[in-house]
């Protein structure tokens, strides 16, 4: 991941279109034409054939060039594109917008090759180009301009680009970026996250993808740039479900736009299906984001407007709120006896402005509801008139209003009264309640970033030495597929919860056997390495109650196969007690392995009937409690889960366990291919696997190394001991939460101010969620934790190092609590991180001092950094520590 001089790419001061032309309908000509129009700086030609277009000087080669362009426009034929990039590399340009298409795969390699070489940033090729309205720059062949705004739109689709340029420009909406990936051989949506997540003029970032090469990347840029502003996404290829035969029900219900879900949830982001719904979901993010409300009011002066919104609420899952009796008496009190008493709440056609303001008045005292006001014009009063009237009510904080004006000319003035006044608008009830349904959806993925999982362990520590001898076994043998005894040892090994499984041979009497030792009733399944989902061939019969029943029934099963699947050799059959919970549910959870996200778990409703009921829901590893709780959440059965009537709630948490033990397993086995349980059977005491299915691959897909997200990096704990005392140095974890917050509460204002530069008396949880819950590929943070008497623990000393997306440098800081403070502890936390960062391949630690913090610069000093003023504060002191001295590697 890089942002290097993506500043020459979208801010340069001299640009030179290599094929500027004058020839009418030309690429070379309509990018020239376009980047005279408005752009500032120093504009330079390169046309060999030409020595003036319009009346400015032309150039026959970049050699001959009276300035080094921050930035080249290539429209050069393809076979022209490597050498340009190897000339303006060593001539210093650092950013080029290749827009020739047409190039071939050694083409496309020479001309990487030679941009890396100079560190030179491409654009495309085969690429619109891209627009930067607040710097003046079209550097694109789009048949017009882009409007001043504070959103970004990146799209890998060149005609889609000029295709929404021209809707969002009939529409009035600006942006502060607007760029045409191309092939995206260098500048990727990674890249494009990484720049417009911290770039001021970008309130809201939109992207249009058809495809992901490299999805570490783009999930921890994703990750980073939704935690600052909105980042909103329409993918392309929907019905792709990418699916293959596969083993398991999770290989065969886990389709590539289900994962894709589960990223853009994860990461924070929204999705959404149509263009349109892409500038709505902008807007009423920039506009009603700090909006809490999860339920709805509807206000208007029209019967069939507020059938309308209320069958679009229903429709999209929004809550209608329903009036107590307090509003009703508010609302009673201010309007007519005929009005709705109702949501929607319906004033009456005849309503005058007054009976408008007074209704907004009441309802404004629910402060849990949004309000969606739909006014239909009519001759009683000006539509304008009423927006004016409702202003001051429409714009007080927290924003609760959106509003719908229905019609065109009689109610374009108010419309405007209320865009301009930052009230979110909307055209039709449905796409104002479409809006807020995304709002809500938006809220959740970032309430998942922010989640505090429990700092108490989840479940048992699995035992991985078993469960490697099962592996290297199943795998030494030549299969791939374990047996149902094979996978339940596996899946018991991991502190699963399994059924006790006994196997008999493949004779009848045997199978009575095994069942009188388990004891009736029992369930008897056909065990085979070639069968997997044994139900299919009658493999399985449940509530055997005696010997007979056993004897018919193994009999039945060897009959049946030998009949439908002859060629499968049967080993013999597994007995098991037969399990009956009460008041239970069947779940599947199951995991299987993305090709571009990697490992992948699957949690729905489960049962023979799984494929059918398709009630399921995916997300991406490592899980914790709280992400645990958010896939289960996404389910239908997670209502039934909750309880009804007489039937009790589920253990929740046995089931949470559950998905956080497939998860460590996921990350500690590299060789899990995929992975089901079906059933789960579930109740209010606790769960039990009843099945298990599990397929391995020596070509180890599975593992932390393939998961999208980094998980915690276990192999970076390390014991030191300090004044006599064990301490464990440890990568932070979502968990530590409230131990941080505690250590926090024990430095002293002065520390705090030496630290972060100001005094502060309290720190909120989102904020502590951000310090806890850290992007381990590109943050670095360490505690030093002390265990206490009782058995809990406590932070002694923490550092952290942000990363920038380069990995050219972190900025790190340390603080050691008030009270132990000169021990030393300091020191082997800035050691732990160097020795890291330097194995991280980052080139340098650099950070800001107080110049009064004499404690931090002599420990500065004696690790070697060297110090020097600062350029913003005669206050402050810069220092640096390089750890490399060749170029940044990637991470």
């Amino acid at each position: 991941m890089s942002i290097r001089n993506l500043d020459a790419l979208f801010a340069p001061n001299t640009v030179a279109v290599f094929g500027a032309s004058e020839r009418p309908g030309s690429v070379g000509a309509t990018i020239w034409r376009n980047l005279r129009a408005e752009f500032s700086g120093q504009l330079l030609g390169v046309n060999p054939k030409r020595r003036e277009i319009d009346g400015v000087p032309v150039y026959p080669s970049a050699a001959a060039l009276p300035a080094v362009p921050d930035l080249a426009v290539i429209c050069t034929p393809a076979a022209t594109v490597p050498g340009l990039i190897e000339e303006l590399g060593r001539l210093g340009t650092r950013a080029a917008v290749v827009v020739t298409a047409g190039l071939d795969k050694a083409q496309k390699q020479r001309m990487l090759d030679a941009a890396r070489r100079h560190t030179l940033r491409i654009l495309g090729p085969n690429c619109i180009g891209m627009l930067v309205p607040h710097w003046g720059l079209n550097a694109s062949f789009a048949h017009i301009g882009a409007q001043k705004g504070d959103i970004a739109f990146v799209s890998q689709s060149g005609a889609l680009v000029t295709a929404m340029l021209d809707w969002a420009g009939s529409r009035g909406i600006g942006f502060s970026h607007f760029v045409s990936l191309g092939e995206h051989a260098d500048v990727d949506f990674g890249d494009m996250l990484d720049y417009l997540g911290s770039d001021p003029r970008t309130r809201a970032i939109l992207l249009y993808i058809e495809s992901i090469e490299a999805p570490r990347k783009f999930m921890s840029a994703a990750r980073a740039a939704a935690r600052n502003k909105p980042v909103i996404v329409v993918k392309a290829g929907r019905s792709a479900q990418g699916q293959k035969a596969a083993a398991s029900h999770t290989g065969a219900l886990a389709g590539s736009d289900d994962v894709f879900d589960a990223a853009i949830s994860r990461a924070g982001m929204l999705r959404v299906f149509t263009l349109q719904h892409l500038f709505l979901a902008a807007e009423l993010l920039a506009r009603f984001r700090d909006n809490k409300s999860e339920r709805m009011v509807i206000l208007t002066n029209g019967g069939g407007a507020g059938v309308m919104a209320a069958d679009a609420a229903a429709h999209a899952g929004v809550e209608l709120t329903e009036l107590d009796e307090a509003m009703l008496a508010r609302l009673d009190a201010v309007l007519p006896a005929n009005w709705s008493r109702g949501n929607p709440v319906d004033i009456i056609g005849d309503a005058p402005g007054q009976r408008y303001v007074d209704a907004l008045t009441a309802l404004r005292e629910d402060r849990h509801s949004a309000i969606l006001f739909v006014q239909a014009p009519t001759a009683i009063v000006p539509s304008t008139d009423i927006a004016r009237a409702l202003l001051p009510l429409a714009t007080l904080k927290p924003s609760r209003l959106m509003g719908c004006w229905l019609g065109f000319d009689a109610v374009n003035e108010a419309r405007a009264i209320f865009r301009g006044a930052g009230v979110p608008d909307y055209d039709t009830p449905e796409e104002a309640v479409r809006a807020f349904s995304f709002l809500q959806a938006y809220r959740r993925h970032q309430e998942e970033l922010l989640q505090t999982p429990s700092s108490a362990p989840l479940g048992p520590v699995a035992d991985l030495a078993a469960i490697r001898a099962i592996v290297n076994d199943v795998l030494g043998s030549g299969r791939e597929l374990l047996s149902e005894p094979e996978a339940k040892a596996l899946l018991h090994a991991a502190g699963l919860p399994v059924v006790p499984t006994h196997i008999a041979a493949a004779d009848a009497e045997a199978a009575v056997r095994a069942a009188q030792a388990v004891g009736f009733p029992v369930v008897i399944k056909i065990l085979s390495h070639q069968i997997s989902h044994k139900s299919d061939v009658g493999g399985v019969r449940l509530n055997l109650a005696n010997a007979d029943e056993v004897r018919e029934a193994a009999r039945a099963m060897l009959a049946r196969v030998a009949a439908e699947r002859p060629g499968a050799l049967v080993d013999g059959f597994t007995v098991q007690p037969m399990v009956k919970l009460r008041q239970s549910h069947e779940l599947i959870v199951g995991a299987s392995v993305d090709p571009l996200f990697g490992p992948v778990i699957l949690f729905g409703q489960g049962g023979v009937s799984v494929e059918v009921v398709a009630d399921r829901a995916l997300a991406l590893p490592p899980l914790n409690g709280p992400l645990a709780q958010a896939l289960i959440a996404r389910t239908r059965v997670a209502k039934l889960l909750r309880g009804y009537r007489d039937q009790p709630a589920a253990d929740m948490a046995a089931i949470e366990r559950v998905l956080v033990a497939i998860s460590q397993l996921l990350a500690d086995v590299p060789e899990i291919a995929e992975l089901d349980i079906n059933p789960l059977v579930v109740n209010a005491d606790g769960a039990v696997a009843l099945d298990a299915r599990v397929r391995l691959s020596a070509q180890r897909p599975a593992g932390a190394a393939n998961f999208a997200i980094r998980p915690y990096p276990v192999e970076q704990e390390e014991r030191i001991t300090h004044l006599g005392r064990e301490l464990l140095l440890r990568p932070i974890r979502p968990e530590d939460e409230l131990q941080h917050r505690a250590f926090i509460e024990k430095l002293s204002p002065e520390d705090v101010r030496l630290r972060v530069f100001y005094s502060r008396r309290t720190i909120e949880h989102s904020e502590l969620a951000r310090l806890t819950q850290i992007d381990y590929a590109r943050e670095v943070a360490f505690i030093a934790e002390g265990e206490l008497p009782d058995g809990g623990h406590e932070t002694l000393g923490t550092v952290r190092a942000g990363i920038d997306p380069d990995n050219d440098s972190a900025e790190f800081g340390v603080i050691v609590r008030s009270d132990i403070k000169g021990g030393g502890l300091g020191h082997m936390l800035m050691d732990k991180l160097v020795r890291t960062l330097r194995a991280h391949g980052t080139r340098r630690i650099v950070g800001t001092v107080l110049k009064e913090n004499s404690r931090m610069r002599l420990l500065a000093k004696r690790l070697g950094f060297a110090e020097s003023p600062s350029d913003d504060d005669p206050g402050l002191v810069h220092i640096e520590l390089p750890l490399h001295t060749t170029g940044a590697q990637e991470p």
